[in-house]
């Protein structure tokens, strides 16, 4: 790494279309976001706020109040090498412009021509005070290369934007080499990702995206996942999508479904239960293992998420799909935890929870899902599988909490998922019997899966 400026700028076409109301989008909803709202949510608001814009200036507005979050520790360190340390500027208006210009300079190569008329006097946000021409200069003067550690921990945080605990727990697990792409993967803007529905269809799925003008490829490490490799959202037109061919769904989501089928054979007609369901992407991919024989039992205890679910369900027409309450595991032959965690394999999608989160939280998460394990494990049927799933790269919410919770809760053995996946993909996926899959290896995030089975009856 010999400078920690980038070095390679984000490509108009994925960039969309910068404008002055984009712009005030953006930091409008960054401002929100530096006061404690999501930034999915405060995204939102503030794209429903900016009426009339165009379909790519929404697309940078998105991008940019993303990138801002993504990008504010190296964004930051820039202001305060020139001169406009964030502590020196009182508004946290004035801070996000700083900022906003600086993200343009560095990450999009934008000279002030381009950037003057999307934050120029009056716009694009008020209150403010700093003036044009400082904009201007924020923008022009040349930036010289910060006193930072030449190597190591502190450096990889700054370049990547990372908390230093954050890295510096990472950094006890990987070396150098491991870490960076790591780190690198988390601080890009996610590709968009698809499942192809049903199993086993990839191919002529892909071969009628091409025809309808829609460049993609296969993801290698799952079985139906496919990459949508330009940036025009056009396949959200197309016949395939409309006829639901097609899921929106991380790789590691996809993953963490295929680790509940049996070691041989399928999970069609078996009975899954999806404890931790959220808006739905894991189990509608459930559902479509299980097949119209099977059935997927779904909870959360989210009733606004839960109720996406249930939407999405009913749109697919998966009538084997049921949302009980409450839900009972008595009969399901795989059971899903599908665990609240810190997301720190998720990094790259939601930039702001990484100046969210702390080391206590990740300690209370360990104990939020082990108290689950240990909740959920008499319920489960003997000789079924309870698959513990987590987003996260921490053995604190990972192995860690399968280790206590084998410790305290007998009858429950680890099943090794290699044989899942078979020995190919298992080289990329498993780190011994679990799924531990590392961003810079699997595209989308950071994953983790363990197969708990809990022992049949005696005799």
């Amino acid at each position: 790494m010999k400078t920690l400026w980038p070095e390679t700028f984000l490509d108009d076409e994925r960039l969309g279309r910068p404008s002055r109301r984009a712009a005030t989008a953006a930091l409008e909803a960054h401002l929100s976001v530096l006061k404690g709202e999501p930034l999915k949510l405060s995204l939102a608001e503030a794209l429903k706020e900016a009426e009339g814009l165009g379909g790519q200036e929404r697309r940078f507005a998105a991008l940019a109040v993303r990138e801002l979050s993504r990008h504010q520790r190296l964004l930051d360190l820039a202001a305060r090498t020139l001169g406009h340390a964030p502590s020196k500027i009182g508004l946290l208006e004035d801070q996000a412009l700083v900022r906003y210009v600086l993200w343009r300079r560095l990450f999009c190569g934008a000279p002030w021509s381009r950037i003057g008329p999307e934050v120029k006097l009056p716009g694009p946000i008020r209150p403010r005070t700093i003036k044009d021409d400082l904009l201007a200069r924020v923008v022009e003067t040349p930036l010289s290369e910060p006193a930072v550690p030449e190597a190591g921990a502190e450096r990889l945080a700054t370049r990547y934007s990372f908390p230093n605990w954050l890295v510096q727990r990472l950094a006890q697990l990987h070396p150098d080499a491991v870490l960076e792409p790591i780190l690198a993967a988390l601080d890009e803007e996610p590709s968009l990702h698809f499942r192809v529905r049903p199993t086993g269809t990839r191919d002529e799925v892909l071969a009628r995206l091409v025809e309808e003008g829609v460049a993609a490829a296969p993801v290698d490490v799952a079985l139906d996942a496919v990459r949508i490799t330009d940036s025009s959202h056009r396949v959200f037109e197309t016949k395939v999508m409309r006829e639901g061919r097609l899921q929106v769904q991380d790789v590691g989501s996809q993953l963490i479904a295929e680790a509940c089928r049996p070691l041989t054979g399928s999970l069609a007609g078996c009975t899954v239960a999806d404890v931790c369901a959220g808006a739905g992407g894991k189990t509608l991919a459930l559902a479509d293992a299980v097949g119209r024989s099977g059935r997927v039992l779904a909870g959360d205890r989210s009733r606004r998420r839960l109720a996406q679910a249930r939407e999405r369900a009913r749109e697919l027409s998966l009538r084997h799909v049921s949302f009980p309450h409450p839900l009972t595991l008595e009969n399901a032959d795989v059971v899903l935890v599908d665990a609240p965690c810190s997301g720190t394999g998720s990094l790259a999608r939601e930039p702001d929870q990484k100046w969210k989160l702390s080391a206590k939280a990740v300690e209370e998460f360990h104990t939020t899902q082990l108290e689950l394990l240990v909740e959920l494990a008499p319920q489960v049927k003997p000789g079924a599988l309870m698959v513990y799933a987590t987003c996260s790269l921490l053995p604190e919410e990972n192995d860690d909490v399968v280790r206590d919770f084998l410790a305290r809760v007998p009858g429950f053995q680890v099943e090794p998922l290699g044989p899942v996946y078979g020995a190919e993909r298992a080289a990329v996926l498993c780190d011994g019997p679990f799924l531990r899959a590392l961003p810079s290896r699997v595209p989308g995030g950071g994953f983790f899966a363990a197969r708990l089975r809990k022992n049949p009856p005696a005799g």
